[in-house]
């Protein structure tokens, strides 16, 4: 597993003006879809290349594409959905599937309320949180995936928390994740300080 940590200025000046509990609904979906782009280059940064005989208007030539799997972009409902879009963007061919889980309050175990997946197995997977707090809903969600079948996947979350992290790492040492910023902790009720308060209310308007 490997942290990457995606602090270019221009995420880091969008991420703060989402933190800001003045940025109303429309202005915080509209800068989580432009920062999902921004950080979409990274995550996307090694993928293979092959190269392929062109013809421009004056010559020809070996142009490099890009080789091997297709992508699966997989959103934790519900606010995993704000963050499609904007990877949508850059990969348009891209499947999207969708995770929807909650943690029983007896048993502690995941619930998954709503599972659907492309039937190909060797997709390469980008599974999307904004937030990554105490790190068990995107722990849940990839041992899924990887029940499933899926082998080749990685996580994409805005913010997180040292706890999130060290928890998905310690699960999945496998799977690389992408984050803007590491943020301090968690309080008494697992939201991320400083964080941006609830992504999901914040980007569907039911705070």
């Amino acid at each position: 597993m490997a942290l990457h940590i995606i602090d270019h200025p221009l995420i880091l000046h969008k991420l703060s003006i989402m933190r800001d509990k003045e940025t109303s609904t429309i202005k915080f979906r509209e800068l989580l879809r432009e920062i999902s782009m921004l950080m979409g280059y990274e995550v996307t940064r090694d993928f293979p290349l092959t190269y392929e005989e062109i013809e421009t208007p004056l010559m020809k030539m070996n142009a490099p594409k890009i080789l091997g799997k297709k992508v699966v972009i997989v959103p934790i409902l519900r606010a995993g959905l704000g963050m499609v879009d904007g990877l949508t963007m850059l990969i348009p061919s891209a499947r999207i599937g969708h995770i929807g889980l909650y943690r029983d309050e007896e048993t502690c175990k995941p619930v998954f309320y709503y599972y659907k997946m492309p039937a190909n197995k060797e997709r390469f997977v980008i599974v999307t949180d904004p937030m990554l707090a105490t790190g068990g809903s995107a722990c849940d969600a990839i041992t899924r995936l990887k029940n499933d079948g899926y082998k080749h996947i990685r996580l994409m979350c805005l913010v997180a928390s040292p706890q999130g992290v060290e928890a998905v790492s310690e699960q999945h040492p496998d799977v690389d994740i992408y984050v803007a910023s590491v943020d301090e902790g968690l309080n008494d009720k697992n939201y991320i300080l400083p964080g941006l308060g609830d992504a999901g209310d914040r980007i569907f308007g039911t705070k």
